[in-house]
C-alpha cells in the first residue's frame, strides 16, 4: 500500500516538472524573439520589428514582456508615421500605468519628433513628460529640446524659461544663447540680443550666421559705421537674399549718416521683402536722389508711394512737391503739396506745404475747390503767418483770376475793406456777364445792379452801366435801357471800354423799339459812318435804317439804305430787296415795284418772303389793271404755298376782282372757299360780308340766309354786340391794362366762343398770360390759335406753345409744333428757332441721327449767332459720342471750343483733353485739363471728369502717385457725380492692383 502511494507521488512530481520545463522553454523562446525584434528596431527596420513585437505580445503570458512589446509596438507606429501612432502611445500609458517605460515613452516619442524637426509634435509630447522622473544626465537635453520646440512654435516666453536653464551647459549653452539672443532680436530688444550674440560670436558655427544679425543690430542701435563695416564684410559670402538685406542695411546706414551719394547704389541693390518694396524704401531712395538735385529720378521714386498716411509719406509728398517745382511741373506739385498739407505728423512741413499749395493754386488754378477758398482756408488756419500780407493780396486778385465768380461772390459778401469792395464790384460784373450769356436776363440785371452798388473802379462802373442797359433792352424795358445807354455815354471811362464801339448801334435800336424813328435813324447813321469794318452789324444797321425811313414814309431814303444792305450781301438781302420793291410802290412807281417783285420771285426761290412777294405782285397787277396777270399770280401763290398766311387773302382778293368785274358766280366761289376753309378769320368775315352784297344784288337773299346758317361763327343778329364786346377788351389790351384786358377777353370768349374775333381774342389773352409768366394759363389759348387755319397769329403762337412744351421737357409734344413752324414760318429767326430746338428735342429723346441732321441744318444758316452755332456743334458732338463716332465728335468739339463760353466751353475743353489722351498725347492732355481747372473751375462736372482723364495721363506717364491721388480726390470731393466717381473707383482699383505687385505698402481693398 505504501509503495503504491510513493509511486503515485513520484509520478505527480515528474508530471509537474515536465510542465514547468515546457513553460520555461516557451518563455525562453519569447525572450529570444524579443531580442531579435529589438535588433530590428535598433536597425530602424520598424515594420518588421513591429510585426514581431505584436506576435510576441500575443504569444506571451509574461506581463512585463507584454508591456515592453506594447511600448515598442507603439514606438514603431510613431516612426512609421502610422495614423494611430499617438493613440497607441496613449493606450500603452493607460494599459500599463506602472510601467517603468511610461515617462520614457513620452520622452522617446518627443525626441523622435524633435530629431525629425517636427517641433509642434515634439512640444505636444514634451508637455506630457514628468520632468522629475528624468535622470540628471538627460535633463539638459530635455530642457534644450523642449525650449527649442517652444521657440519653434512661437511660445517665446516658455522657450526662454527652458533655454535659460542650459545657458551654462557645455553641450547646449552656446546654442541656447544664440536662440535667446535671436528671440530678443526679433522682439526688438537689441541690447539683450547684442549681449547674447557677443557671447557666441567667436564660435565658428555661429560666426557666419551672426554676421547679418550683428550688422542689423548695430544699425538698429544707431551704430551706423559699425553696421556698414560688418555688412560689407559679410556681403561677399552671402546668397542673393541675404545680399539684398545687407545692401539695405548699408544703404540705410549711409542714408542716416547723410551720405546720400554712397547710399544710392546700396539702396538700389535691395530687392525688397518677397520681391516688393514698401513706401519707406521708395522714400529713402527718392530723398537720396533729391539731395543730389536729381529731381527727375527723385520723382520717379517718390511717386511710387501710394496711399501713405504717416510721417514718411508726408515727408515724401512734400519733397515730391519740391522736386516738381524745381522742374516747373506746377500741376503735379499742387497735388503733392496738397497731400502733404492734409497730414499733421510734422506741423512745420504741413504749414510749408499749405503755403506752397495756396500759392500754386493762385498761379495755375485749382480743380478741387475755388482759389479764393484755398487762400481763405490758409489764412484761417494760419492767421499769424509771416506771409499774411502776400496771401491777402493774392486772395483779392484771385476773386477775378479764378473766374469762379459765383463762389467768389459768396466769399466777398460782407467784406468791407476797400480792396474787397473793388473786387466785389468786378466779380459781380463778371458773374453778371456769365448769367447774361446763359440767357438768365433778370438774374443778370440784379448782378449788374450789385456791381453798380460798389462804384469803386470807374471803368467797371461804366461797363456795368452798359450791360444793365443791354439787359433792360432784352427784357423789353426800353425806357430804362435808353437811360442806361445815355448814362454810359456820359461816363469818363466809357470810350476806353470794349462796349463803346457799338453804343450808337444799341441806342439806335432802342429808339427804333420806342418808334422814335427820327432819333433811331440819326444813331444808325452815326454808327454806319464809324464802323465800316464790322460788315455783319453794318449790314443790319442799313436794314434798320431803311426800316426807319420806311415807317416814316421816307421811301427814297429807304430804297437807298436797302440798296446798301443788298450790296453788302451779308444778311437778309431778300428782306432788303422785298422792302425796296414795296417802297417803289409807295412812291407811285408801280412798274418799278412790279419789276422788283418779279426779280425777287425768280432770285430768292427759298426766301420766306417769296409768298409775300407773289401776293404783293398780284395786288400790283390788279392796281395796274392787268387782271389776267393778277389772277395768274394769285393762282400761282395758292398752288405753290398752300399753307401761306396769304392764301385766304389771295382768295378774297380774287373774289373781289371777280366781283368788280361782275363775274358774280366766280366771286361767290372764292368767297365761299374762304368762309369754309378759314372760319372765324377776318378774311372769312369780309368774304361773307361781300358775298351778302352779291346775293342781295342777285336777289337771292334766301340762298344767302341758308348758306350763312352753315357757318357757326356768323350770327348776323349778334354782330354788333360781338364787335362792341371785343373792342372793349382790345382797348384795355392797347392801353397795357393787363389784368383788365384778361378779364375782358375772358368775358368776350365766354359770350362769343365762336365769335367774329375769337381767334384774335385767344391770341391776345395768351400773350397777356405769357407776359404775367403764367404759361399754363396761356397754353390752351395758343393751342386754339394753332389748331385753326393759318393766320397772322399762327407763327407766334407756334413759337410760344412749343416754348411751353420745351420748358416742361415735353419733347414729343414740342416736336410736331416745331416741325410745323420750320415749314410755315415767315420770319427766318423762327425757322432757326424751330431747327435749333428740334435738334435738342431729338437729342433728349436719344434720336441722335435726327438731332445731328437738324444741327447741320442750323449750321447751314448764315444768320445765326455764336451761341446757336456752339449749341449746334455741341449736339453734333454729343450725338457722335453717343453713337461712338469719335472722329466726328472730335471735329465738332474743336469747333465748339472756338466760339463757346461757360459750360459749353468747359465741355469742349474736357473733350479736347479726352481725345488727346486717346491719341497718347498725355502731357498735352494735362495742359488742356489745367486750363479747364483754371478758367472753368465753377463747372464742377467737367472739372471732375477732366481729373479722371488727368489721372489716366499721369499713370501712362508712370507717375502712380499723381494718378492715385487725383482719383482719390475725385472720389472724396465729387460725390454728387455718381458716374464720375464710379469711373474713378474702377481706375483706382486697377492702378492699385498693378502697383501692389511691387509695393507691399499698397492695399487694394476699397
Amino acid at each position: 500500500m505504501v509503495n503504491k502511494k510513493i509511486i503515485l507521488f513520484i509520478s505527480f512530481i515528474l508530471l509537474n516538472l515536465n510542465f514547468y520545463a515546457q513553460q520555461s522553454a516557451t518563455y525562453t523562446n519569447s525572450l529570444v524573439d524579443y531580442q531579435k525584434a529589438l535588433t530590428l528596431y535598433n536597425n530602424k527596420q520598424y515594420l518588421a520589428a513591429q510585426s514581431m513585437f505584436d506576435k510576441i505580445k500575443d504569444d506571451t503570458d509574461n506581463e512585463q514582456l507584454e508591456s515592453d512589446c506594447s511600448y515598442y509596438y507603439a514606438n514603431c507606429a510613431v516612426r512609421l508615421n502610422q495614423q494611430n501612432a499617438d493613440a497607441l502611445i496613449e493606450d500603452f500609458v493607460e494599459t500599463y500605468p506602472t510601467s517603468t517605460k511610461r515617462n520614457t515613452a513620452f520622452l522617446d516619442v518627443a525626441d523622435y519628433y524633435f530629431d525629425n524637426a517636427k517641433y509642434a509634435y515634439a512640444r505636444k509630447w514634451y508637455e506630457k513628460v514628468d520632468e522629475n522622473s528624468i535622470s540628471r544626465a538627460e535633463r539638459d537635453k530635455f530642457s534644450f529640446n523642449y525650449g527649442y520646440s517652444l521657440y519653434s512654435t512661437k511660445d517665446e516666453k516658455g522657450a526662454q524659461k527652458y533655454l535659460n536653464r542650459v545657458v551654462n551647459s557645455k553641450e547646449y549653452g552656446s546654442e541656447a544663447k544664440y536662440y535667446i539672443g535671436f528671440m530678443a532680436y526679433e522682439g526688438d530688444d537689441y541690447d539683450k540680443a547684442n549681449e547674447y550674440f557677443e557671447q557666441v560670436s567667436d564660435e565658428e558655427k555661429y560666426k557666419e550666421k551672426l554676421s547679418y544679425y550683428q550688422a542689423d543690430l548695430n544699425f538698429k542701435l544707431g551704430n551706423f559705421e559699425k553696421a556698414i563695416a560688418l555688412a560689407k564684410e559679410q556681403l561677399p559670402k552671402s546668397d542673393a537674399n541675404e545680399k539684398s538685406e545687407l545692401s539695405k542695411i548699408i544703404g540705410e546706414s549711409y542714408f542716416n549718416l547723410q551720405k546720400y551719394a554712397e547710399a544710392i547704389p546700396f539702396l538700389k541693390d535691395y530687392k525688397g521683402k518677397k520681391g516688393k518694396w514698401n513706401n519707406t524704401d521708395y522714400y529713402q531712395l527718392g530723398y537720396a536722389y533729391y539731395k543730389q538735385n536729381d529731381f527727375e529720378t527723385a520723382i520717379s521714386e517718390f511717386n511710387k508711394i501710394i496711399g501713405g498716411n504717416n510721417s514718411v509719406a508726408q515727408n515724401a509728398y512734400y519733397h515730391l512737391g519740391e522736386s516738381y517745382i524745381n522742374l516747373d511741373k506746377k500741376q503735379e506739385a499742387l497735388n503733392a503739396f496738397r497731400n502733404a498739407s492734409q497730414m499733421d505728423f510734422d506741423l512745420k512741413i504741413q504749414e510749408d506745404a499749405w503755403l506752397n499749395y495756396a500759392k500754386i493754386s493762385y498761379e495755375i488754378g485749382n480743380p478741387y475747390q475755388s482759389v479764393p477758398q484755398v487762400l481763405t482756408s490758409y489764412l484761417n488756419k494760419y492767421p499769424k503767418t509771416a506771409y499774411k500780407e502776400e496771401i491777402e493780396s493774392l486772395l483779392i486778385d484771385s476773386y477775378i483770376t479764378s473766374k469762379n465768380y459765383q463762389e467768389a461772390l459768396k466769399l466777398l459778401e460782407g467784406k468791407n475793406s476797400f480792396e474787397n469792395k473793388v473786387a466785389f464790384q468786378k466779380v459781380a460784373f463778371y458773374r453778371g456777364i456769365e448769367v447774361y450769356n446763359e440767357t438768365k436776363y433778370a438774374d443778370a440785371k440784379r448782378l449788374f445792379e450789385k456791381s453798380l452798388g460798389e462804384p469803386r473802379d470807374a471803368k467797371f462802373t461804366a461797363r456795368a452801366t452798359y450791360w444793365k442797359a443791354e439787359t433792360d433792352y432784352i427784357l423789353g424795358d426800353y425806357n430804362d435801357a435808353l437811360v442806361g445807354f445815355k448814362q454810359f455815354q456820359q461816363q469818363s471811362e466809357a470810350a476806353s471800354t470794349p462796349e463803346f464801339k457799338n453804343l450808337d448801334y444799341n441806342i439806335a435800336y432802342t429808339y427804333f423799339k420806342q418808334k422814335s424813328y427820327a432819333k433811331s435813324t440819326e444813331h444808325f447813321k452815326t454808327f454806319i459812318a464809324n464802323k465800316k469794318e464790322d460788315k455783319l452789324r453794318l449790314n443790319d444797321a442799313y436794314l434798320r435804317l431803311g426800316d426807319g425811313y420806311f415807317v416814316s414814309s421816307d421811301y427814297q431814303n429807304a430804297i437807298n439804305a436797302y440798296d446798301k444792305a443788298i450790296a453788302l450781301n451779308e444778311i437778309e438781302t431778300d428782306y432788303a430787296a422785298f422792302q425796296k420793291a414795296m417802297s417803289y410802290g409807295y412812291i407811285g412807281q408801280n412798274n418799278s415795284k412790279i419789276q422788283e417783285l418779279n426779280s425777287f420771285i425768280d432770285k430768292y426761290t427759298k426766301s420766306a418772303l417769296r409768298d409775300d412777294a407773289m401776293y404783293e405782285l398780284a395786288n400790283s397787277y390788279v392796281k395796274s389793271n392787268q387782271s389776267s396777270k393778277a389772277m395768274a399770280m394769285y393762282d400761282r401763290l395758292n398752288s405753290e404755298y398752300k399753307n401761306s398766311v396769304f392764301i385766304p387773302k389771295s382768295l378774297l382778293r380774287q373774289g373781289l376782282a371777280y366781283y368788280n368785274e361782275s363775274q358774280n358766280e366766280q366771286a361767290l366761289s372764292k368767297f365761299k372757299k374762304v368762309a369754309k376753309e378759314y372760319p372765324s378769320s377776318e378774311d372769312a368775315i369780309q368774304a361773307v360780308s361781300t358775298a351778302r352784297l352779291i346775293y342781295i344784288d342777285l336777289g337771292r337773299v334766301d340762298e344767302y340766309a341758308a348758306w350763312v346758317k352753315t357757318l357757326d361763327y356768323v350770327n348776323v343778329t349778334d354782330a354788333d354786340l360781338d364787335n362792341t364786346t371785343y373792342l372793349a377788351a382790345e382797348k384795355q389790351y392797347l392801353d397795357n391794362n393787363t389784368d383788365n384786358a384778361i378779364k375782358q377777353f375772358n368775358n368776350y370768349l365766354s359770350s362769343f366762343p365762336n365769335g367774329i374775333h375769337a381767334l384774335k381774342s385767344h391770341f391776345y389773352i395768351a400773350q397777356l398770360y405769357s407776359k404775367k409768366a403764367l404759361p399754363e394759363n396761356a397754353q390752351p389759348h395758343y393751342e386754339y390759335v394753332v389748331n385753326k387755319p393759318k393766320s397772322e397769329f399762327t407763327e407766334q403762337s407756334l413759337v410760344k406753345l412749343s416754348e411751353t412744351y420745351l420748358n416742361a421737357s415735353q419733347w414729343n409734344k414740342a416736336i410736331p409744333l416745331l416741325k410745323r413752324l420750320e415749314s410755315e414760318a415767315d420770319y427766318p429767326q423762327n425757322i432757326t428757332y424751330a431747327q435749333s430746338n428740334l435738334m435738342n428735342a431729338y437729342y433728349q429723346l436719344s434720336k441722335y441721327n435726327e438731332a445731328e441732321a437738324y444741327a447741320e441744318k442750323v449750321l447751314a444758316s448764315s444768320k445765326i449767332d455764336n451761341k446757336v452755332k456752339s449749341d449746334a456743334q455741341i449736339i453734333i458732338a454729343r450725338s457722335a459720342i453717343k453713337t461712338n463716332n469719335e472722329t466726328k465728335a472730335k471735329s465738332a468739339y474743336a469747333e465748339v471750343e472756338k466760339i463757346a463760353t461757360g459750360a459749353l466751353a468747359a465741355e469742349a475743353l474736357f473733350y479736347n483733353a479726352y481725345f488727346k489722351n486717346k491719341e497718347g498725347k498725355y502731357e498735352a492732355s494735362n495742359t488742356t485739363i489745367q486750363k479747364l481747372a483754371k478758367d472753368y473751375s465753377s463747372y464742377k462736372y467737367y472739372s471732375a471728369k477732366g481729373l479722371v482723364v488727368m489721372a489716366k495721363n499721369f499713370y501712362a506717364l508712370k507717375d502712380a502717385f499723381q494718378a492715385t491721388y487725383i482719383l482719390e480726390s475725385v472720389i472724396n470731393n465729387f460725390s454728387e457725380f455718381d458716374d464720375v466717381v464710379t469711373e474713378a473707383q474702377a481706375e483706382l482699383k486697377k492702378i492699385k492692383t498693378e502697383e501692389a505687385k511691387t509695393n507691399s505698402s499698397i492695399t487694394t481693398e476699397n
